[in-house]
């Protein structure tokens, strides 16, 4: 693409385009409903009209509380517009921490829908999207996107909190602007069809809507992530790219019987991001969308989902690899003693960076003095340049002056072909300091047990990696972005161990 035509990240609908073409299949109400790029348009222009109206300033921040739904991408896209700054807010936190979020970053409106009316906070305004409110509020007419002054916020998107309270990461119009341009690089993507269930609060499922828009493809909406209606969505709107975290695809690979009565035919692209993705599952994946192309990506809140792309000799991707560094991304990879080589710390520098965090001068951003954000997740490289993820320093732990990262563990325990998702975390142990234990779900039919698990740990990696305890669940807990909630297995290993 040599002309990118957008400079304002709530309005990329190309001019020129046919504005009569679906831009949202919405499938939050009962009925499944199409919007069209005019509407949705029309929509924005009437958000950031009626937002200005109401006295809104340049700069103020506006809150969405609500599940995926076309309303909220029409407010979304209206705040920006009009030169606010979006706080999308995730719904699934405590009240106390919703009320953190809304506090910290000084959000002067907040969009909801009726089912989170009552999380807003007293003392700021609320409009239900939808609703009676919503309708004063709009404002129908011509809009003129406002020209942003270069790093001026568009958005803030908080963390998940698992290490202290959420972060406030602010992002510039710019920063996912040229996300946006580097995506749309290449083949033209305009007939693909894709279906977005992950929330819209969280980077994989706003990124994904943002290119969506920018590239004129039709979006089938979920309003929250649900295997079988995911599955459903795939065959009957005929969706040709999805994309998930690894523990929404090994759900939705759960539900066989849906699986196998559903025509998934129609899917060419398969993404999976934000953890790694073990050999067991690409396996199943695979199978399941044998015509479909899969990638495993990577990407952070603070620095985009552009990082790696494919080999510049064309070398094909190894299928666990998340790529080569993208060419207008600069890489390294940080040792624990400092030293740059194939395995450490990824640390990154890119246009796609965070300006930093919102209010938060009790943290220092993790960014090193020429500028790279130090990413926290640890990789390694290989002979042709392919960066594989090996997990979180965050995750790592030291078990008898042995490391650990949980996600090596998983990986093998996955090998196994009654295991189908495991997750691993450490327990305080009075010899070692750590011990890993592992929660398990079985494969369909499997009748493994505990000792069974164990020997395959054994059998298959160092010894000091086996879990000392495997509990078994039907299915593992997930938190608001769909990643497993580790600090509730943690919580369920404490009450369990407490018992032997």
């Amino acid at each position: 693409m040599t002309d990118f035509p957008f400079f304002n990240q709530g309005a990329l609908i190309g001019a020129g385009r046919d504005m009569g073409k679906v831009a949202l299949i919405d499938l939050s109400g009962p009925a499944a409903r199409p919007v069209t790029y005019a509407a949705l348009d029309a929509m924005a222009k009437a958000v950031a009209r009626g937002l200005l109206k109401r006295g809104l300033k340049r700069g103020d921040r506006i809150g969405i509380l609500a599940a995926n739904s076309a309303e909220f991408l029409a407010a979304f896209y209206g705040i920006q517009r009009a030169g606010l700054v979006a706080v999308p807010v995730n719904w699934r936190f405590p009240a106390a921490t919703v009320d953190y979020v809304l506090g910290n970053s000084g959000a002067a409106l907040v969009f909801c829908d009726e089912a989170r009316r009552a999380a807003v906070p007293a003392g700021i305004p609320a409009i239900v999207m939808g609703g009676a409110e919503w309708d004063a509020l709009l404002d129908p007419g011509p809009f003129d996107a406002v020209m942003p002054e270069p790093a001026e916020p568009a958005l803030f998107l908080y963390t998940s909190g698992s290490t202290g309270r959420p972060k406030g990461v602010v992002l510039s119009h710019q920063s996912h602007l040229w996300v946006v341009e580097q995506r749309l690089r290449g083949a033209d993507i305009s007939q693909e069809r894709a279906l977005i269930a992950a929330p819209l609060y969280h980077m994989n499922g706003l990124a994904l809507a943002q290119l969506c828009c920018a590239a004129h493809i039709t979006v089938v909406l979920l309003p929250q992530f649900d295997a079988r209606a995911y599955l459903k969505a795939i065959g009957e709107h005929r969706v040709t790219w999805i994309t998930g975290v690894p523990p929404m695809m090994a759900m939705l690979l759960q539900e066989r019987d849906l699986v196998a009565a559903t025509d998934l035919s129609s899917v060419r692209h398969v993404r999976c991001g934000s953890a790694p993705t073990s050999p067991a599952l690409l396996a199943a994946i695979q199978a399941t969308f044998p015509q479909a192309r899969f990638v495993n990506g990577y990407g952070t809140t603070e620095a985009g989902p552009v990082v790696f792309g494919p080999h510049p000799d064309r070398i094909p991707t190894p299928p666990l690899s998340v790529g080569y560094p993208h060419p207008a991304v600069q890489l390294r990879l940080r040792a624990t003693d400092g030293t740059i080589g194939d395995e450490g710390v990824l640390e990154q520098k890119c246009p796609a960076q965070m300006n930093g965090y919102w209010q938060r001068p009790d943290i220092r951003p993790p960014l090193t003095d020429d500028g790279f954000y130090v990413t926290g997740d640890v990789f390694r490289r290989d002979e042709h340049g392919f960066h594989y993820v090996i997990g979180r320093v965050d995750d790592m732990f030291i078990s008898g002056g042995e490391n650990i990262f949980p996600s090596e563990v998983e990986k093998v325990l996955e090998t196994h072909p009654g295991v189908e998702q495991s997750a691993v975390i450490p327990v305080p142990d009075d010899i070692k300091g750590t011990k890993p234990v592992a929660f398990v779900v079985r494969s369909a039919g499997a009748e493994i047990d505990e000792a069974t698990v164990k020997a395959h740990a054994l059998a298959h990696a160092p010894a000091f990696m086996h879990p000392r305890r495997v509990w078994f669940l039907d299915a593992l807990p997930l938190m608001g972005t769909n990643k497993i909630d580790k600090a509730q297995l943690a919580a369920w290993a404490k009450d369990r161990l407490a018992v032997d």
